[in-house]
């Protein structure tokens, strides 16, 4: 998959916008970094859409800027000479993906139909725009198109929205979600950016999902996590479940048979999308133990983070 690509699936949620005056794009650039989401697909439905992008390129090069609504060949050409690092269409036009793949450059065409995913998935291409979402039949539709097409990746737009977005990013076809209500135009005109980032901030935390599974403890031995487990099956009226290497009560409690990481032990959260959430730890500059990782069917599903808190190692789960 294309470095860019991998970068749009590990933000989940992509803002589109609409900008009128290109001088506000550099502003709206900030404000989404400074939410931690330093991405924007920049539609091409005004006149400012070229000098937007070249200006968040020249000004904010950190943030990953592309085109969307690109509905010919002359404004895919348009698009990539403003700087333009991926282009989104709203339907499955032959003749601008074929030109844009050409350039090198990664595409997200449009698609709503089988056929129209056919179309894409003979090309090559991985991740694939579903629009319009809400329109379409949302996230049950999803569900019964993929069979066929397992190995499609969607990006919903449209009709996608704080309430639901959790929802298609638990889904494992989801790429990420195209989010339209992070910075309108008219917050845009209105100068409303402590509004975006605030709203790009929210969007970043409501993507990763994250949840508390439960409280790792460590004890010396077996002997001793197996007291400690019927302790608290007692008091609690929880459930014992003796594993290989701990001892849980309930679904809350885990007491290790050996000291494993972190002082105390280990709190573990989890997330709906592990390696979203790694990849947005570490634009915070937290890291993760790489030897600790575990994959299920070639896909991460557990983590330690580099940090402890208050003497407990933090333990990262996919949901």
């Amino acid at each position: 998959m294309h470095s860019i690509l991998k970068k749009l699936g590990e933000y989940g949620v992509v803002p589109v916008v609409k900008i009128d005056t290109a001088n506000d794009a550099p502003k709206l650039a900030r404000a989404l970094a400074a939410g931690d989401l330093p991405v924007a697909e920049i539609t091409f439905r005004t006149a400012a859409a070229e000098e937007s992008i070249r200006l968040i390129n020249r000004e904010m090069p950190e943030v990953l800027v592309g085109a969307g609504t690109v509905l010919s060949v002359e404004q895919a050409k348009r698009a990539l000479e403003s700087g333009a690092k991926f282009i989104v269409t709203p339907g499955f036009n032959p003749k601008v993906v074929d030109y844009v793949l050409s350039q090198g450059v990664p595409i997200i065409p449009g698609v709503s139909s089988p056929s129209e995913i056919e179309q894409a998935l003979e090309r090559g291409l991985e991740v694939l725009k579903f629009f319009p979402a809400g329109a379409s039949g949302g996230l049950d539709y999803i569900k019964a198109v993929v069979g066929p097409y397992s190995g499609a990746l969607f990006i919903p737009t449209g009709g996608v929205d704080p309430v639901n977005m959790k929802d298609y990013l638990a889904h494992k076809n989801i790429f990420a979600i195209g989010g339209t209500w992070i910075a309108k135009d008219t917050m845009i005109a209105s100068g409303e950016f402590d509004e975006i980032t605030k709203l790009a901030q929210e969007a970043v935390t409501l993507a990763a999902d994250f949840q508390f599974a439960h409280l790792g403890i460590n004890s010396p031995n077996a002997d001793e996590a197996m007291s400690s487990a019927r302790t608290m099956a007692k008091l609690f009226s929880f459930a014992v479940k003796d594993g290989t290497s701990s001892t849980f009560a309930g679904t809350g409690f885990e007491f290790t048979k050996s000291p494993y990481l972190g002082a105390h032990g280990h709190i573990a959260i989890s997330t709906s999308g592990i390696s979203r959430t790694i990849a947005y730890l570490g634009r915070r500059g937290i890291g993760t133990k790489p030897e600790t990782a575990k994959e299920k069917d070639g896909r991460m599903v557990a983590v330690y983070l580099d940090i402890e808190v208050g003497g407990f190692a933090i333990h990262l789960l996919q949901r």
